[in-house]
C-alpha cells in the first residue's frame, strides 16, 4: 500500500479497505481451485468459506448502513460456515459483491458523518467506531486466507509484502523512492 499522508479519517479508511480487498485476492489467486475448499483440520474454515462469511458480514453491515442494525434479520451467520461456493467463479463473485457494499455506502460519507450513531445488534456505535470494528474484522480474516494461500503455496509463495530476506532491498528502493515504507 503506497503510504500517502492523510488527514481524512474516511480516505485513509477506505484505502485500509482497499489494501485488505487487494491483499486477499493476491492471495486467492495463488490459491488452486481444489485448495479453495480445503481445510487444515475440522475446526478451521477454508479460504472458501471465510470469503463466504466475509460477504455475509459485508452485505448485513453496509446495506443501509446508516439506517438500519448492522446485523440485519435476514442474516443466517451459521449458515456463513456451511457448503463452501463450488467453483472460483462463485468465490470471487460473492468476494466482489461483499466489497462493493463496503465502498458503496463508505464513500458517499462527509467526516460530518463520523459522529452520527449506527447500530451494530442492537448496541449503539458511532459511524467511526463501525469502521474500525469491520477493518479489523476484514484484516483478520484476510490474514487468515493469507495463511491458508502461503500454506498451500509452501516454496511457490509470491510474497504480497516485503519477502523473506528482502528487507535490504526494500529499503534501499524505499531510500531511492522506488518502493512506499507503508
Amino acid at each position: 500500500m503506497a503510504h500517502k499522508f492523510l488527514t481524512s479519517y474516511l480516505e485513509d479508511s477506505i484505502a485500509l479497505f482497499r489494501h485488505y480487498k487487494k491483499l486477499g485476492e493476491g492471495a486467492i489467486a495463488q490459491v488452486s481451485d481444489e485448495h479453495l475448499c480445503t481445510v487444515l483440520d475440522p475446526e478451521m474454515n477454508s479460504v472458501a468459506l471465510i470469503v463466504k462469511h466475509m460477504a455475509g458480514n459485508m452485505r448485513s453491515r453496509w446495506i443501509d448502513f446508516l439506517t438500519t442494525d448492522g446485523e440485519k434479520p435476514n442474516r443466517d451467520r451459521d449458515t456463513e460456515f456451511e457448503a463452501p461456493p463450488a467453483t472460483r467463479q462463485a468465490v470471487l463473485k460473492l468476494w466482489e459483491e461483499g466489497w462493493a457494499h463496503v465502498f458503496a455506502a463508505l464513500e458517499p460519507l462527509s467526516d460530518a458523518d463520523l459522529t452520527r450513531e449506527v447500530t451494530i445488534r442492537n448496541e449503539p456505535h458511532s459511524v467511526m467506531q463501525a469502521i474500525n470494528r469491520q477493518i479489523a474484522h476484514y484484516s483478520y480474516h484476510v490474514g487468515q486466507i493469507v495463511f491458508l494461500a502461503k500454506h498451500f503455496q509452501a516454496e511457490k509463495w509470491k510474497s504480497l509484502s516485503v519477502p523473506r530476506k528482502g528487507s535490504a532491498d526494500f529499503n534501499a528502493r524505499v531510500l531511492r523512492g522506488e518502493a512506499s515504507q507503508r
